[in-house]
This record gives C-alpha cells, structure tokens and sequence, in this order.
C-alpha cells in the first residue's frame, strides 16, 4: 500500500515511524516531511496535496495538522475519490471554530465549562462580570495551542482580550475547570470509534505547570491514567454523543478526534475538541503500540472500523519536547543540533529541524521529541531525560518534569 503523510512536525514523524514498520506499506511519503521524516519516508516539497496523492497513486493519506483540514483538504480528496483519513472542513470546526465547539456540546449534551461567545472587546469585558477568577480566555480559530490564557485578575484578563482579540477574533470566556487534565482520542469512520489509549500533555513552558502555554512541552502514555471505569464513561458521556450528533447534523466526523479533558470531581467535562491527533501526544501513542496501525487507518477511510482493535505494549512511553530559543514566543532559528549521533535508548521525533549545507539547524519553536519507553513509568522518565542529555543547540530549554504527575498512579 502507497501511503502518503501530510505534514511537516514532530507528530507526522510519529507517524511515518510507526508506519514505515508495517508489512502493509509498499511505499510511505510525506509532505513536506522534514529531515527526520525523510529517515523513513520519501519528502515530496509541496504544498500540493492532492496533486502529490495522485502522482504518487496514493492509496491512503493521513492528515497530520488541523490547517488543511480546515482549509477543506478531505472534501478535496473525497471529490476526486481518493481514500484519506480525516474530517471534512464542517466537521472540523469542531476544532477551527472555539464558538462552534462549545454550542455543539451545548446541543449534544456533553458536559463542557460554563461559557460565553462575545465578538467585540466591549461585549468580552460585561460578559467577564459574570464569571469569577481565574477565567479562561480562548481565541476563536486556530491558535497552534497558543490561544489559550487563564487570567487570575482582573488586570490580567483585559490584557488577555486586548492580546487575543488583536487580529479581530471572536472570544470563548469560560469558568475555570479544577482536577486533571487528559487527552483521550479515538479515530471514527463516522459510526464507529477505536479508542487509542490515554495521554497527558504537558501545556505550559515552564516546570510545575506554570507559564505561557505552547503546543506542548511533552507527554507520557500510561495505561494507568484512567480506569475502565472512566474510560467507560468518557466514551459514553463525551465521544459517543459527539460522533453521533455530528452524524445526525449531516456532519459525519471521521479521522481522529482529540477530547481534550478536565478530570473534575463531578466526572470528566471537555476542554477542547481537536480533530486531529495530538502532538507531542502522537509521539508516546505512536513508541507504545503494539498493533499495526495501517489496518486501522484503511479502516477508518473506509467505513470498516467495526473490523479493527489495536493492541498495546504494557510500558509507560514519555516524551520530552527540545524547544528553541525564546519559544512560545519569538523564536530564533537556525542553531546547530548536536549530540543525536549519541543516541542509543530512545527514539528522537524532529519537529522544527531543516539541513542547511548538510548541518541539521532548528528551524521552529519545538524542534525535537525524545522519546522513550520504560517497565514503569519513573524507568520511563529515567530513560528518557538520560537520552537528552547528549544533546544541544543554543538556547535549547525543556521541562524536566514530564510524567511526573503520573507517578502517584504507581
């Protein structure tokens, strides 16, 4: 089978990693790949999508990252015929759209903060009379997991609105949410789920969970952060009624679809919905499966998911985020990486890199994820920060606490 990888990051190498290792794949390509990505698969340099499927006769293409697919890149496939993984550009307002988001869990019922949409800055400041602190700030579009604050004063939530209704973005004020948080995702066909196994992201740049958000500093998958039982109830409270109200708007959701969850004391409520796998979440799901992955994707294009399982390596799988000098805000590029030849125990994932004059330089504000696995999670961790240690680029920074968290669990 031809497979054909849209993206360019850290969760698209993931990917290509994890399916380059089945038998099922005759040849895998990416676009635009990067220099990790073209380890295991070809790089097409285009922007092109369709037009790349069809040169190379794709038989599957796996969307990565949520702008094509809100830029309608399923529709455009689906009306040329060509089997792909992913939502359509309605359904994927679910993620492209905060204000969409929220009304639809409104109408599905599924337990979500108490919210407001507001269009003007005006209309954000009387509707902040009717919240208490801390409140959550959200940007309307997409935000690459920036457009995201909390503000614990009043101070601080006009500058938030000022900050994040500087392009003209509507706004999502919400009540704060108190307990854990947790990324749970499953891939549809439109009918039916195949839930992959829980993560944990870590959102924030700083250690203990403190300053700016970013697109994630690392994440760990363990079996052990949620039970049967919550598991159960997250797929009867949340996703379940997702997909089929989704199907019931005319709006099948098929690909995968993240709910992002706060584990509060009155059970799990969302977050967010992304519509696209995580990242760095990808990363850990991708190091601790055991099944292959093809089977289930060419499911999910195909309306057969019913068909599929997938299976799990018992090990906890930790990922560590390398991140650029001045990320989350004004990164600089262009740094030699250093030390990846001295890697032994873990797989490094390149999500901001580029070769200039055969020298792999950073190129974005992630640049890599260390990745590895462990026989419990604190081995994980272990294992995992001993394989970061080799390696360097000015301005490197990185939290030197992901997973820790779940050791409670243990």
């Amino acid at each position: 089978m031809k497979i054909l990888v849209i993206g360019s990051g850290g969760r698209e190498h993931a990917l290509c990693w994890k399916l380059a290792q089945s038998p099922k794949t005759s040849a895998l390509y990416a676009a635009p790949g990067n220099p990790g990505i073209a380890q295991a698969a070809t790089c097409l340099a285009t922007a092109d999508y369709l037009a790349a499927a069809e040169s190379i006769d794709a038989d599957l293409t796996v969307v990565g990252p949520e702008a094509p697919l809100a830029a309608g890149i399923v529709d455009q496939f689906r009306a040329k015929g060509r089997p792909i993984v992913g939502p359509t550009q309605a359904a994927a307002r679910l993620e492209s759209s905060k204000v969409f988001a929220k009304e639809f869990m409104l109408r599905a019922g599924i337990p979500t903060a108490r919210f407001a949409a507001v269009n003007t800055p005006e209309e954000a400041r009387a509707a902040l009379q009717e919240f208490d602190f801390p409140v959550v700030l959200k940007a309307d579009g997409l935000a690459a997991g920036k457009g995201v604050i909390v503000a614990n004063t009043a101070a601080e939530a006009e500058q938030a609105v000022t900050q994040l209704m500087a392009a003209g973005s509507k706004l999502v004020l919400e009540e704060f949410l108190a307990g854990e948080e947790v990324s749970f995702i499953v891939l549809s066909d439109g009918v039916n789920v195949l839930a992959l196994e829980p993560t944990q992201d870590h959102k924030t740049v700083h250690d203990g969970d403190t300053g700016p958000n970013t697109g994630g500093m690392g994440a760990y998958c363990d079996g052990r952060i949620l039970d049967h039982f919550q598991q159960s109830e997250i797929l009867a409270q949340v996703i379940h009624p997702a997909i089929q109200h989704m199907r019931a708007e005319g709006q099948p959701f098929t690909g995968f679809l993240y709910a992002g969850l706060m584990m509060t004391p009155r059970g799990p409520k969302v977050l967010e919905f992304n519509a696209r796998l995580g990242d760095p979440e990808t990363q850990v799901l991708m190091h601790r499966m055991q099944s292959d992955f093809v089977e289930a994707l060419f499911a999910a294009a195909h309306g057969t998911l019913d068909e599929s399982d997938l299976t799990w390596r018992p090990e906890p799988s930790v990922c560590v985020v390398l991140a650029a000098a001045g990320y989350p805000g004004s990164v600089r590029t262009g740094d030699a990486v250093r030390g990846l030849d001295r890697i032994t125990g873990a797989t490094v994932f390149h999500a901001g890199t580029r070769l200039d004059n055969n020298v792999l330089v950073t190129s974005g504000g992630r640049v890599l994820g260390v990745t590895a696995r462990g026989e419990t999670l604190a081995s994980a961790i272990e294992n995992t920060y001993r394989e970061v240690a080799p390696i360097s680029f000015a301005g490197m920074h990185y939290r030197t606490d992901i997973g820790r968290k779940g050791l409670k669990r243990w």
